[in-house]
């Protein structure tokens, strides 16, 4: 039977995705790759990140976590038209998943954000609807007006809650270029289903293509293009939270939603809660949950946006007219199933100040990041303090965080190292990402025998010195390339004094595209969601 290998040389069992066992309990899930890594990893797609120990053999650097900075012009899109109003007055302008992207060919940031859908829906409280807006630049934003309704940006009017669009980027049918999942909740039985629908522009949709059985209303969906899956992240109870997730894959996204039905049961359970969320400090006593999880490839891995309840309830918020308290943590997979979680911080927090724009219920956004030269570009949404109308006024807000800032490896004043274990690669020359600006940074090759390769050593590595660099080219004194290690196991051995570490690759092309993959995409790169050369 042939083997199911992933580019990084994991090799996924032949149940999958796994059954896994609902637990009776808070606790971490274990990452099968981790504990059982590939004798030999392959490293032929995608920037390499330190954002867990899969890479590493030995090091006595540093793991340094990192949070992305607030624009300081925040929000960069909020509620300011009529049509983007509940029908009590409560004003919403802001993904609920939904999507932000960057658009290669058309040279522009596209956004679909859930508003308030008053207009359409007089008669039905808290309802809503998807609206559109377009970017130059990524932080300023126009609603552009469209012809769906009249006079408005309003895009699709389905009667919401969350909702997905995808921009299939590499899809073959151009007429399903875009993908819309979104919860519909007119139903004669009052229940929730999702719809699927499927556009050329991203502005008008088709007619469902696909509906599910009845679903529960915070779910998110996203490609998995390492098995060319898609999938859906959903909520779902367990006997420790009523915010849990499972999880449903396809290979056909009209079969992915047709296929779900909450009343049998037709997804896996994925995780709860593991117990070192981060608690409500005004109500301690509440557990916390996972109220959404939004996944993206980037380069190699994926990163997992981990939305965590810490309450207060819907009542109780409303009695003391406050939002709940939602923040963002970071998960990462190199499986697409099983996610590392190596800390708790908050990524996306909270500010609880007067006027925050993200006083409570911060929540990510499909798409991000996205990639704006040497930054990363996090959309997400955050909503003020509304004593009259609590559960309102959401707006959206942007971060910014190095280009595969999210770990970095730190060495101080005296020099350290990191070797890898075994390593092969199709490619011919090593990059870096690393911040040596007061310090240094050199490469040796070593065999398994823990030998420097000549030609390959400390001291003929010219090495990166005094240089802050998302991408930086090594080489050594008479190899300016590995072409003649192609194939070979072999590893790498690190010295680096003074600085940050973020990543390593070895590319295809002395321009230095890493061939993986760039989650929202970002100008100046492939259009289709892929580091490659432009040469289209």
């Amino acid at each position: 039977m042939k083997k199911n290998i992933l580019h990084n040389g994991i090799e996924l069992p032949d149940n999958w995705p796994p059954f896994l066992e609902v637990p009776n309990q808070r606790k971490a899930y274990p990452v099968p790759y981790l504990e059982n890594k590939p004798e030999v990893i392959l490293i032929d797609l995608g920037r390499q990140l330190f954002v867990d120990d899969f890479l590493i053999l030995e090091t006595d650097l540093k793991k340094v976590f990192h949070s992305p900075i607030y624009y300081d012009k925040n929000p960069v899109l909020e509620p300011s038209e009529a049509w983007e109003k509940t029908n009590k007055g409560a004003v919403y302008a802001a993904p609920f998943s939904d999507g932000v992207w960057y658009d290669e060919r058309e040279e522009k940031f596209k956004m679909w954000y859930m508003a308030g859908g008053g207009q359409k829906y007089p008669h039905i409280d808290n309802a809503y609807y998807t609206c559109y807006a377009e970017s130059k630049d990524g932080k300023h934003w126009e609603k552009a007006i469209q012809d769906i309704v009249k006079g408005t940006n309003v895009v699709d009017t389905t009667l919401r809650d969350a909702a997905t669009v995808w921009f299939d980027k590499k899809g073959i049918n151009p007429q399903e270029r875009y993908k819309l999942f979104v919860i519909d909740r007119i139903k004669r039985d009052g229940k929730s289903r999702l719809i699927l629908k499927y556009s050329s522009d991203g502005i008008h949709w088709s007619e469902p293509k696909a509906i599910s059985g009845e679903m529960r209303d915070r779910f998110s969906s996203f490609f998995n293009p390492f098995t060319n899956k898609w999938v859906l992240s959903m909520r779902c109870e367990t006997e420790i939270s009523e915010r849990s997730r499972s999880y449903s894959e396809n290979s056909d996204p009209q079969a992915l939603v047709k296929n779900i039905d909450k009343k049998n049961n037709k997804d896996l359970f994925w995780f709860a809660p593991d117990g070192k969320e981060p608690r409500h400090p005004k109500f301690p006593e509440i557990d916390p949950g996972i109220y959404n999880f939004d996944v993206i490839a980037y380069e190699s891995i994926f990163i997992g946006f981990y939305s965590v309840w810490q309450g207060p309830s819907n009542q109780k918020a409303g009695e003391l007219g406050i939002q709940k308290r939602n923040e963002v943590l970071l998960g990462y997979s190199r499986d697409g199933f099983h996610f590392d979680r190596p800390h708790h911080k908050p990524f996306f927090k909270v500010e609880e100040e007067e006027g925050a724009w993200n006083w409570g219920n911060v929540q990510s956004t499909n798409g991000s990041p996205l990639i704006i030269g040497d930054w990363l570009y996090f959309y997400l949404s955050g909503r003020r303090l509304n004593h009259i109308l609590w559960d309102s006024y959401m707006s959206t807000g942007l971060a910014k965080l190095r280009r595969d800032g999210f770990v970095s490896m730190r060495a101080g004043n005296n020099e350290g190292t990191i070797i890898t274990r075994s390593l092969r690669f199709k490619g011919t020359y090593l990059f870096v990402n690393a911040n040596v600006a007061h310090g240094q940074l050199k490469a040796e090759i070593i065999d398994g025998n823990f030998k420097p390769i000549p030609g390959f050593t400390k001291q003929e590595s010219s090495g990166m010195l005094l240089e802050d660099k998302t991408k930086y080219g090594l080489s050594w004194k008479n190899r300016t390339n590995l072409s003649e290690l192609m194939d070979k196991k072999i590893q790498i051995k690190f010295y680096m004094r003074k600085g940050d570490f973020y990543s390593f690759w070895i590319s295809k092309y002395s321009s230095g595209e890493s061939s993986g993959y760039t989650a929202g995409g970002g100008p100046g790169l492939h259009p289709e969601g892929v580091d490659l050369p432009l040469r289209f």
